[in-house]
């Protein structure tokens, strides 16, 4: 199709105040500029988009927080004459990419913002019959094979016959930062994925468990990273690297062992804290749905997250596995979760499921916790 522009629509954006609304629409343009090389203009709660390169933009723009949907559109100016000049050249490309014929069922949608000498109806029924000069195609306004959108906006007209769903959310930066615990694992990118559909800009932590896990571990940290960073423009992951094996062994060989996973996940939210405090995030984010694994039981919740000021949010708290693999798959993270990396060999055989606060705090002290995370932290250095 011989399109010239992106139309762009957002949807809560819309609902706040105007202050609000016009910060979130200029962070979602320079959001948009950030992932490919486009011109862009706002108006009327619509975003114009000229890319430099049309099918990358079309691409791309689904990858875009607050985007909600948009569509390739062919632009005119609102006369009769040049709007019956480009519907007409608009549906015979319709025509040859066999799209419409005289057995298709098509419907006129119009919308008008603007002062007209002509309703919304009658421009539609206008146009109904410039398609039917070209092709002699029956009208159907209840359930149409193709519905052909004309919105006509002042003095401009917009020609397209798709709406292409976006992730919408709220624009990537507008919501502050989070530090999210990022395992190779299927869970943990999904819910860092969800932080960023609600504007949040993500810093990534992964504790790299050696000796108890492999070297493909962080590797496959960073393909997710990657992978979640093309959703990212112009607020990239910031990436976090701890070396976590030493507080394990401590933890498995002056606690009871049963207690590893809680004490795991508790020294865990431990340092995300004091992350969060030194780069200025709001919140941590980890990967919990409950009654997933041992230390995701509501008891072990309760306990590992013990002491923690900071918020933890878990955005798949009453997600079951088959959704969390769902949302996977669609981003791209799935199969590089997938890729073996020889798991956690500091799981104990009986790991608790029902810890108490009294005994995990007592677990703590056994150990030093205190002094054990903050030896890890001092260790901490970045990817990016």
């Amino acid at each position: 199709m011989n399109h010239d522009l992106i139309i762009a629509r957002y949807g809560e954006i819309g609902i706040k105040s105007p202050k609000i609304r016009s910060r979130f629409e200029r962070k979602l343009v320079k959001n948009i500029k950030a992932t490919f090389e486009c011109d862009v203009e706002r108006n009327q709660g619509r975003i114009y988009i000229h890319p430099e390169d049309f099918d990358e933009g079309v691409e791309k723009l689904n990858r875009v927080f607050g985007v909600v949907s948009y569509s390739p559109a062919t632009s005119t100016h609102t006369t009769f004459e040049e709007i019956d000049e480009t519907l007409t050249g608009y549906v015979k490309e319709l025509a040859s990419e066999g799209l419409i014929d005289e057995n298709t069922k098509f419907a006129i949608k119009c919308r008008r913002v603007g002062k007209h000498d002509f309703t919304s109806q009658e421009m539609a029924a206008h146009c109904g019959g410039v398609v039917r000069n070209v092709v002699l195609a029956p009208v159907d306004l209840t359930n149409p094979d193709l519905t052909i959108f004309v919105e006509v906006r002042e003095d401009d007209t917009y020609i397209f016959h798709e709406k292409i769903r976006g992730p919408g959310g709220l624009p990537l930066g507008t919501q502050g930062k989070v530090v999210v615990l990022l395992s190779s694992g299927i869970d943990s990118p999904v819910a860092a994925y969800l932080m960023m559909k609600r504007g949040c800009e993500v810093i990534a932590l992964h504790c790299n468990n050696d000796p108890f896990s492999g070297p493909k571990v962080t590797e496959n940290f960073n393909l997710l990273v990657d992978q979640l960073n093309k959703y990212a423009s112009g607020n990239q992951i910031k990436r976090r690297v701890i070396d976590y094996g030493e507080y394990l062994t401590v933890a498995k060989t002056k606690a009871p062992e049963k207690m590893t996973c809680v004490l795991c996940k508790s020294g865990m939210y431990r340092i995300a804290e004091k992350l969060a405090v030194k780069l200025g995030a709001d919140a941590i984010v980890d990967g919990s749905s409950v009654g997933q694994v041992a230390s995701q039981t509501l008891s072990n919740i309760l306990a590992t997250r013990y002491g923690v000021e900071v918020p933890i949010l878990s955005p798949l708290i009453g997600l079951d596995k088959e959704e969390i693999t769902a949302i996977a798959k669609d981003i791209g993270t799935f199969e590089i979760s997938k890729i073996d990396d020889g798991g956690c060999s500091a799981v104990p055989r009986y790991p608790e499921t029902h810890a108490d606060l009294e005994r995990v705090k007592k677990a703590c002290e056994e150990m030093n916790q205190d002094a054990e995370i903050e030896r890890a932290f001092q260790k901490i250095r970045k990817l990016d």
